[in-house]
Order: C-alpha cells, then structure tokens, then sequence
C-alpha cells in the first residue's frame, strides 16, 4: 500500500495470526453469529490483513461490521436463500446477511456448476459488505478454475463532470491459475482511490494526493489535502473520484467500469443498482 495507509511502525502493534483469528471468531459469535461463520467471517478478515491489504482486515473493517449488528442493519443468522436458478447461474437473496460470510457460499455453487457445465455464475442481492473481493475470486484457483468477483456498491463516487455521488467504488476482482507460478490476482476498486483508504488516511492523519476527490462543486481537487477534505464528509467516501480523476486523464473510464459492476453485481442480481437502492444494499456477483 501507499505510505499514506501505513500505520508508523512507533504506533503499531503486532499480533500474531493464529491469536487475532481467535479473537475476531470470539467478537462475531458474541454479535449473535454462528460458529461456522464466524470462523469464515474471521477468515475473510484476517487473510485480508495478512495479504497486506489492511483496508479490509480486522482494524478496518470489523468496527463497522460490529456497530451493523448492533443497528439491525446486518442480520447474525440471515435466511439466505437461491430464488431463481439454472445450470449454470443462481440468484441469491441474502436476507441482509454480511457479504464476507454469504459471498464464499455463492462461490462455492459456482465452482460446483463451473465443474458441472464448464462455467458458473451466481449473483446476491439484499446484501451486505463483500470485505476483500479477492477472496471469492481466488476460491476458485484450489479447483483450477478462473475466479471473478465484483461487488455494486452504495454510492460515494462522482460521475465524471458529476457533483453528486451516484456510484460505489465498484471493485472487480479476478484470479486466474499459474500451474506452476503464483496466480495472477488483480482486485481494485474502480474509483481513483478505494474509499475504505480514505478512513485509513483519516485515521493517521495522511495526505490525500491530487485526483483522488472532488470539492462540493465537483471539480477535482489536483493539489495535495490535509483532513478534512471534502472525501471526509458523510460516508467514507462522499466525494471520490473515479479511476483517472479528471475526463483528460480518462476518467470517464473509470466511470464506465463502475456502471458495468452496477449492471453485473446490482441490476442483473434483481437488487438494483449502487444508488438505488443505495446504502447499506450492495450487490454482488461471483462466477467461476
């Protein structure tokens, strides 16, 4: 990660994995889940940090998921369920369970179908936060299968030319086997910086660079900021700006790429898309 999202090493604690993966399993059961989930919850949350993608570890990450459970906006024990199916695809409503704990589930059917008829797909909607996308997606190199993930997400990022956030970060993540190197593991949010760094630079005091947020107005912000920025206000994100951050440097891109993650993981999963209807919704698809 960019030094802006690294703890200083004067302020950081380290704790070992097998002890933090215990501890965060004891947090998820106490919010009412499961055993079995919360050991995957756990999972999802530790090897995220211990892939060095702290933006959606334990620190991060498990404070939102907690107050969630807490304001009845997560449910411990959803009924999720497939509401429509083939041979190849499934739907999923997630009876507003966490995405960490249901997306694994889906993808598990769509590697089975991907065994079965060469391909699987399977879309969630009335869910909630996915964690790193990447996980799903590289379910799918134990069975040396291709994994996509992406997630339609409540909105906090401007259309180009836009003063008002009408998408979500919108990450795609894909991993794709080897044979004998390391797979290929891409996973980005689609907004010039993804918004849960935002909290991380709030939370250490960083500077945000040029091209990551907008102002009130807009208009791109291409110089330096200190928090609070505009990015700061509302949600974690508010202000973003898409991948390229200005129109000449392609952000419009960026912009069409979040659509199609609203169209693929939001408006196929029958959820809708990323603003509508907006947060905590979002919508996910996985497919091997």
């Amino acid at each position: 990660m960019l030094k802006q999202f690294m703890v200083n090493e004067e302020d950081a604690i380290m704790v070992q994995e097998a002890p933090l993966r215990e501890t965060v399993i004891t947090v998820f059961k106490k919010m009412g889940v499961n055993d079995a989930d919360s050991a995957l919850a756990a999972d999802v949350l530790v090897t995220a940090d211990m892939r060095g993608v702290e933006t959606h570890g334990v620190s991060n990450m498990l404070r939102g998921y907690i107050a969630g459970y807490g304001n009845g906006t997560l449910n411990p024990n959803p009924d999720w369920k497939i509401v429509r199916e083939t041979g190849a695809t499934a739907n999923i409503d997630c009876d507003a369970g966490l995405g960490i704990i249901v997306a694994p589930k889906a993808m598990e059917i769509a590697i089975e179908k991907a065994k079965n008829t060469g391909v699987g797909m399977v879309t969630m909607r009335n869910a909630r936060h996915m964690g790193m996308a990447s996980y799903h997606a590289m379910m799918a190199l134990e069975h040396d299968m291709i994994g996509v993930s992406m997630t339609s997400c409540p909105p906090g990022v401007l259309p180009t030319f836009g003063a008002e956030p009408r998408l979500g970060t919108n990450p795609i993540a894909l991993a794709a086997p080897a044979d004998k190197e390391p797979p290929f593991v891409f996973d980005a949010a689609m907004s010039a910086v993804a918004g849960n760094k935002l909290g991380l630079a709030r939370r250490l005091d960083s500077k945000l660079l040029p091209g990551w947020v907008a102002n009130a107005e807009g208009e791109p912000i291409m110089e330096e900021t200190d928090p609070p920025a505009p990015g700061y206000e509302g949600p974690a994100s508010g202000y973003l700006l898409p991948v390229g951050g200005t129109r000449e440097l392609g952000s419009h891109k960026g912009y069409g790429l979040m659509a199609i993650v609203d169209i693929l993981g939001g408006i196929l999963s029958g959820g809708g898309y990323g603003a509508n209807p907006g947060r905590p919704n979002f919508g996910h698809m996985v497919a091997a």
